[in-house]
């Protein structure tokens, strides 16, 4: 079974972690997905990560908690650490080397977000956590996202989510939602399809970087998709 990319970048949410909780972590979760990146470094396929902090703090609700959007942001980010420690943990239980790097210094607990020593860990088989985001307020995860994939030249983003692609509509909530196989980034921006925020998507738009948007919450997805297999939808051109 060969694969079809080199090196992906991996983008989760963080309230994927939560599993069926209201807040914080689900070992099962963590164990499934540790499980499924496992799988695909096996292949040789290079592994970046980079995930959100939703499950444990979003900091874009200022009006809720009364706490200026920058300083939530930058709580976010630490909770995005939290998570990739989580993750790391996971995957070292299942025998898989990894390094968690910070876009903010801590240096008892992640290594300091470096490029090349990014790519040197991909090289040598480890699977790379990015974590704090980009380090600056008022950018998202997705964004932190496009813009490690774009400096270690990934070939793609794959986005997990809990459905399977894009659809034209919620399918959640409309049964008639039909999914998209493939679609453009420019007609995601003419159909106003949230895909990532905006920034994220012109960082990739921009650097032709290709995203699949797939279900990660099903066990040995990601494996269908890095080997090649139409699973979830592709967005390019």
């Amino acid at each position: 079974m060969l694969p079809k990319f080199k090196r992906i970048l991996l983008k989760l949410s963080g309230e994927s972690l939560m599993g069926d909780k209201n807040f914080g972590l689900d070992s099962e979760v963590l164990t499934q997905y540790a499980q499924d990146i496992k799988a695909i470094t096996e292949l040789g396929v290079q592994v970046a990560i980079v995930i959100g902090g939703g499950n444990i703090y979003r900091g874009m609700n200022e009006a809720e908690t009364g706490i200026e959007r920058a300083q939530g942001d930058y709580m976010g980010m630490l909770a995005t650490v939290i998570n990739g420690m989580a993750l790391q943990s996971a995957l070292e239980k299942a025998d898989v080397y990894t390094r968690l790097q910070s876009a903010i210094k801590m240096e008892q607990i992640a290594e300091p977000y470096i490029r090349r020593r990014a790519i040197r860990h991909l090289e040598k088989g480890r699977v790379v956590i990015f974590g704090a985001g980009t380090g600056n307020p008022y950018f998202t995860t997705d964004t932190a996202g496009s813009l490690r994939a774009i400096e270690i030249n990934a070939d793609v983003i794959l986005k997990g989510t809990r459905v399977d692609g894009i659809y034209t509509a919620d399918p959640e909530t409309d049964k008639l939602a039909k999914k998209f196989e493939t679609i453009t980034f420019s007609e995601c921006i003419q159909r106003n399809l949230k895909v990532m925020d905006m920034t994220a998507f012109t960082l990739c738009m921009e650097n032709s970087l290709p995203i699949i948007v797939f279900d990660m919450d099903t066990p040995g997805t990601l494996l269908r998709v890095v080997t090649g297999e139409k699973v979830g939808t592709l967005v390019n051109g």
